[in-house]
């Protein structure tokens, strides 16, 4: 039994309470560790230990900053092996995509961050008598919590700018998979990462995750999961005047014109609707294809679809791992048997897959592509965030468009197309954060990550994130 533990002040220590909860492996569906159920008097003293570190660790140059950040990075890559086979055994995803995804852009994530601190610039602003500076300074301690679907990546994704731009950081996982970050707890004493400049937390959203958002002490929150939660979230920190980063929840379009490359449209649908079992924001859920090339279309995708092996997370050969949980796997199929109601026809899989021997228990299940459903039921209005995906024809580009913008989301979008006029202008007309045009899940670290409607509130990535994490402070002198 792997037993995780709280990192707070520069130290491993159980939980105040002395409370835990179990562990499950995905891929087996048994307790295999145990997990800190913190809670307030947690958050107290890490909250405690991050004030006593903020003048220190804010006092220090970028450089100096850069340079413990950069040596953290270092030993996520040292430690790659690890830390992947870590990722993959919490969360159930094949270990090729955490070796190859997970783990490197965690990695990155540190670096992009320790460096570009080195290269900011305070705007300079002159005046006829005199003239203005801005600084921008760091808020103080800061709470960052993230989900299960991508752990170490997206926990990265938060700590790196908020260390970076000079905050103490109280830092949640998630209590569905938190190895990863509990094996970052010890690369960051090994990094020299001074005491209290991190803690890292394990528990409950109700219980540790709460006190989080809640604590004075904690002044800015930036939230990665559902849209849900992100309503409570922000109906508990508004009122405190927090600074909030919310990335929520999508319901991705994916528009797929007659004049588009045809087998890269194919190859990278399959790829954006079942990477990660579809447990990824970003996942294009809703395939709209132009209708002259519909049912050409349809047949090379199952085609495609019924390639990917559903197998054990450490077989190379296994595309598909675990879905995450068995409360999610059977949500999930909930959403096909919701479709099933609405009409919808499964053209491939809905339905749970049991392998053998040691991995009977585990939670499995085929990729489901379903058609024939309208644009606007639940099953297409909905975050199902699994392996299902829907097929639904259209005839021109303002139908598409409404359909791809019926929503109450707008994370991201993919568009389809040779012709760079119509590229362009549909993009413009999407209603979403991103889009990517003939590609998917490209990400540069410089730009802004994010999405509109319920989709979430604010920008993460490149300088968006510093100055999230940073306040600005004009200073004017007049001659």
């Amino acid at each position: 039994m792997k037993e995780i533990l709280n990192y707070v002040n520069g130290q491993l220590q159980a939980p105040l309470s002395g409370e835990y909860l179990d562990n499950i492996d995905p891929s087996v569906g048994e307790v295999y560790g145990k997990i800190p159920n913190s809670g307030k008097a947690d958050v107290d003293a890490a909250v405690h230990a991050a004030r006593a570190a903020f003048a220190d660790w804010s006092g220090k140059s970028a450089k100096e900053r850069s340079r413990i950040i950069l040596r953290l990075s270092q030993l996520i890559e040292e430690n790659l092996e690890e830390l992947a086979m870590a990722e993959s055994r919490d969360n159930g995803k094949p270990l090729k995509l955490a070796r190859t995804v997970d783990i490197p852009r965690a990695r990155d994530n540190f670096a992009f961050f320790a460096t570009a601190i080195l290269h900011e610039e305070d705007p300079f602003h002159r005046m006829p008598n005199g003239f203005n500076y801005t600084l921008r300074q760091p808020i103080g301690v800061v709470g960052c919590i993230s989900p299960w679907n991508l752990p170490l990546y997206l926990f990265s994704w938060k700590i790196a700018p908020a260390l970076a731009a000079g905050n103490c950081v109280i830092a949640k996982p998630s209590e569905i998979t938190p190895y990863s970050a509990f094996l970052l707890s010890r690369l960051c004493m090994e990094a020299g990462l001074p005491q209290g400049v991190l803690n890292i937390l394990h528990g409950t959203g109700p219980s540790v995750g709460q006190a989080i958002v809640e604590h004075p002490g904690i002044k800015a929150i930036s939230f990665t999961g559902g849209t849900k939660t992100g309503e409570h979230l922000a109906r508990t920190a508004a009122p405190m005047f927090k600074k909030l980063s919310l990335e929520l929840g999508g319901k991705n379009p994916n528009l797929v014109f007659a004049d588009a490359d045809f087998e890269k449209a194919v190859s990278t649908s399959a790829r954006a609707s079942f990477t990660n079992q579809g447990q990824i924001c970003l996942c294009g859920s809703r395939i709209f294809v132009e209708a002259p090339i519909y049912e050409k279309f349809k047949e090379a995708f199952l085609e495609k679809v019924k390639r990917l092996k559903v197998g054990p997370p450490e077989q190379e050969s296994s595309r598909m791992g675990a879905l995450v949980s068995e409360d999610h796997l059977n949500k999930v199929l909930g959403y096909v048997a919701l479709a099933k109601e609405e009409g919808g026809l499964v053209l491939h899989g809905g339905k749970r897959i049991k392998l053998e021997g040691k991995y009977t228990g585990g939670y499995y299940m085929e990729p489901t592509v379903i058609e024939g459903l309208p644009y606007n039921c639940r099953t297409n209005q909905e975050e199902i965030f699994g392996p299902v995906v829907t097929l639904t024809p259209f005839t021109s580009e303002e139908e598409v468009l409404e359909m791809a913008n019926s929503t109450p989301y707008g994370l991201s979008a993919t568009v389809f197309t040779t012709d760079l006029n119509k590229a362009h202008r549909v993009a413009s007309l999407l209603e979403a954060g991103i889009v990517w045009i003939n590609c998917w899940l490209v990400r540069d670290l410089r730009t802004p990550f994010g999405g509109v409607k319920a989709s979430g509130v604010g920008r993460e990535g490149g300088f968006e994130a510093l100055h999230f994490f940073t306040e600005p402070k004009n200073v004017c002198l007049e001659f």
